[in-house]
């Protein structure tokens, strides 16, 4: 990673360095002193730490700076403002503690047993305040600085000398060449060092460059190169996401993997880049910054692996959520807090509250993973604030990202492959379904995607894993994500008069991965609509949407609090159903199939919409998701209700909207005017044989004035068959052609 690269010079002589090197014991010596001394309540922190570490063959001890500050200010400072001086001579004093905490019987002076021990390295964690990646300037260089980001790419592990062996092709004489931290550039002897040394060399003088490396009897360390993206949610708007190069060593190395959220801690340096010494002649002073990680701290609330021991909660924060899960109304009251400036849509919103909190995964004996993330799709007319629930659970869901359909491609949403610009190997990086395990992608506009990017995401849905194939590379990444889509119909608004496969441009494959499927109309209802309008004056004036007495309790649960209760739910429950909800529950699934098959046969063709054994799945993880939001370990038959219930209001719904004598259910007032349209519809086509030809007058007076119907179900029924190629309109709508069956 790094160059060679002089940038100081001493400009006070000898002196200064005899002093420097008294200081340097004297700084060793003070931070001794604070590894041995340092202590919380008669604990001796770092004295143990090491003591475990050693034991286990681990030579390292993670130092918390706030220790540190509390016992030498000054030591403290300097180690923030010069790393880069302050850490061997640290690294040298954990090795000192360890001879002492290893060897008490030894004298300081005693070099046999510190030989036998290794270099040892200093890890740092600290709580001081965040830099974010764009934060970084030149100001920064060389100094300590926190930066919090998402892993987007891990190289292999490769080998970094920390000391050559150089021998002379000439004499064999031997020398070995310690090479300082951090750089990795290193330039050999020119001259012999027996010559140098006043050794008669036997015949010959040694030649020029006489050294080589070997590389059997040299040091190594582990490095890992790391690339380290700023995560999605601190991204500007209108801004791309920056990354940078984070280089980590020995322990560090290997601790974390593509997609994994943390904390980075590190020196901010610079090196030469051999592009730009190479081909801009004029750029060589230009140095690229990169990150030398002194302490990884990965944020196991983002991350699965991480499991139970998630987010930290306080005593206090744990009691006040158990009194909060014991509440009668919390589901409707946390339902109601989700998006409250947007009226209505209650059963959405719950739905919304179950894929929050997500049902059981569960792991077969033989090793069969069954998902327990919901997924939910809103199908709807324009205006129905789909967009905007899915920006707020963007907000609320400790994990989210947010995508737009027309913008995301395949490589995108499930990952790409990337060749290293300075090895030349291919590597993988997370699209957005990775970066999200372990919590929501929300995907607008839905409809709009190619159907090959859409593909991509079959089994990311439902096996929840990417398998990639790809340059080279086969492997499969995670994708532990619930998926909440937003779609329109085919026509912009959704059209009762005609089946959902009509009205969906969604194949059955996709559909069938979706565990709720609600679709939204915007209906004319002058009360509704009053209400509304009220609703959105209120809000836009400036008076907060508690106001208005509907949703008076919203202010109960903030974002930032429902975001930490589902962190907790999520991991200290995972819910199981009783016997007698699997019982109810099983019984309903048959007969929920036996209606779905009446209706079609009634229809005469299959639903767009399947009701399959994913179906029966559904039903247990959102009967799952609502005992976990009471944190209850067993989900029984009033749970089982509720589950059922929304069930039937959302895909059940949309499976029976379809046209002929079923699609009635659930679409209020309609019934007579479906059943009308379809007899003029009948009429229509015995009325004009193919090829004939008639004036809209005529029919409109042999239709509405002689046989009775509505106007509107002849004007809808002639859209209908206009859409079929049926009839066609001539002379501005005048006259009516039949141009096909």
């Amino acid at each position: 990673m790094d160059r060679q690269s002089v940038y100081s010079l001493s400009l006070f002589g000898e002196d200064r360095s005899a002093n420097g090197d008294q200081s340097n014991r004297q700084i060793q010596q003070e931070l001794v002193d604070f590894i041995l001394e340092f202590h919380l309540e008669n604990v001796f922190i770092y004295r143990d730490q090491i003591r475990e570490n050693v034991l286990s063959k681990q030579y390292y001890c993670d130092i918390d700076i706030t220790h540190l500050i509390a016992f030498h200010e000054h030591l403290a400072h300097r180690l923030n403002n010069e790393p880069g001086e302050i850490i061997p001579i640290f690294e040298a004093a954990l090795k000192t503690c360890t001879q002492r905490i290893l060897f008490p019987s030894y004298s300081n002076d005693d070099r046999a047993s510190a030989a036998a021990l290794p270099e040892h390295q200093l890890l740092i964690h600290s709580s001081v305040s965040q830099t974010s990646i764009r934060g970084l300037t030149a100001t920064n260089v060389s100094h300590l600085v926190r930066i919090p980001g998402i892993v987007i790419g891990a190289s292999t592990l490769s080998s970094k000398a920390t000391a050559l062996h150089i021998q002379c092709r000439n004499c064999a004489h031997v020398e070995r060449l310690p090479i300082t931290s951090g750089f990795t550039g290193v330039t050999l002897p020119r001259v012999c060092g027996r010559q140098q040394s006043g050794v008669p060399a036997d015949g010959d003088k040694c030649p020029l460059d006489p050294y080589f490396v070997v590389h059997e009897k040299s040091q190594f360390i582990d490095q890992q190169v790391l690339k380290l993206q700023e995560a999605p949610d601190d991204v500007p708007v209108g801004e791309l996401p920056r990354h940078i190069l984070v280089s980590a060593d020995r322990y560090l190395a290997n601790r974390v993997v593509p997609g994994s959220r943390c904390v980075v801690m590190g020196v901010f340096s610079i090196y030469a880049s051999q592009k730009n010494s190479k081909g801009n002649g004029g750029a060589v002073a230009i140095r690229n910054p990169y990150l030398r990680a002194v302490g990884i701290q990965t944020d196991l609330s983002h991350n699965q692996a991480g499991g139970a021991m998630g987010m930290q909660f306080t005593e206090q924060e744990e009691q006040e959520f158990l009194e909060l899960s014991r509440r009668p109304d919390l589901y409707s009251l946390f339902a109601s807090c989700i998006a409250p400036s947007i009226y209505g849509n209650a059963d959405i919103k719950k739905a919304i509250t179950c894929l929050l909190l997500g049902g059981s995964k569960k792991i077969l004996p033989d090793g069969m993973r069954l998902r327990g993330d919901i997924n939910v799709l809103l199908l709807g007319d324009p205006g129905t604030a789909k967009s905007q629930l899915l920006k707020f659970v963007e907000k609320v869901s400790p994990i989210a990202i947010y995508t737009s359909g027309k913008g995301s491609s395949a490589a995108g949403l499930t990952a790409s492959v990337q060749r290293d610009t300075s090895t030349r190997e291919f590597y993988l990086e997370g699209g957005a379904m990775v970066l999200a395990d372990g919590g929501v992608v929300c995907i607008d506009e839905f409809d709009k995607m190619r159907d090959e990017d859409r593909v991509a995401i079959h089994e990311a849905m439902e096996q929840q894993t990417i398998s990639i194939a790809k340059a080279g590379i086969t492997t499969i990444l995670n994708a532990r994500t619930s998926v909440l889509a937003a779609a329109n119909p085919v026509f912009g608004r959704y059209d009762d008069l005609k089946t959902p496969g009509e009205n969906i441009d969604l194949q059955t494959t996709i559909l069938s991965r979706f565990d709720l499927i609600f679709i939204v109309r915007d209906n004319y209802d002058r009360n509704r609509d009053e209400t509304i309008a009220k609703h959105v004056m209120n809000i836009h004036m400036g008076g907060n949407h508690q106001q208005n007495g509907l949703e008076t309790e919203n202010a109960e649960i903030s974002v930032e609090k429902m975001k930490r209760y589902i962190s907790y739910a999520k991991s200290r429950c995972a819910p199981r159903m009783s016997p007698e909800a699997a019982e109810k529950l099983s019984s309903h699934f048959v007969s929920i199939r036996r209606q779905v098959a009446r209706a079609e046969v009634d229809a005469g063709q299959r639903s767009s919409i399947p009701i399959t054994v994913r179906q029966l799945e559904s039903l247990v993880r959102i009967t799952e998701a609502l005992a976990k939001i009471e944190l209850s370990a067993i989900a029984t038959e009033k749970h089982v209700d509720e589950a059922i219930r929304l069930f039937l209001g959302s895909t059940m719904d949309a499976v029976m909207s379809a046209g002929g004598d079923t699609s009635a259910l659930g679409m209020g007032g309609n019934k007579q005017l479906v059943e009308e349209v379809h007899k003029v519809e009948d009429e229509l086509r015995r009325r004009l044989p193919i090829g004939y030809t008639s004036s809209l007058a005529t029919l409109r007076r042999e239709f509405v004035e002689r046989k009775g119907y509505s106007e509107q179900a002849l004007n809808r029924a002639l859209q209908v068959l206009a859409r079929r190629e049926s009839v066609q309109f001539r002379r501005g709508g005048a006259l009516v052609h039949r141009s096909g069956v």
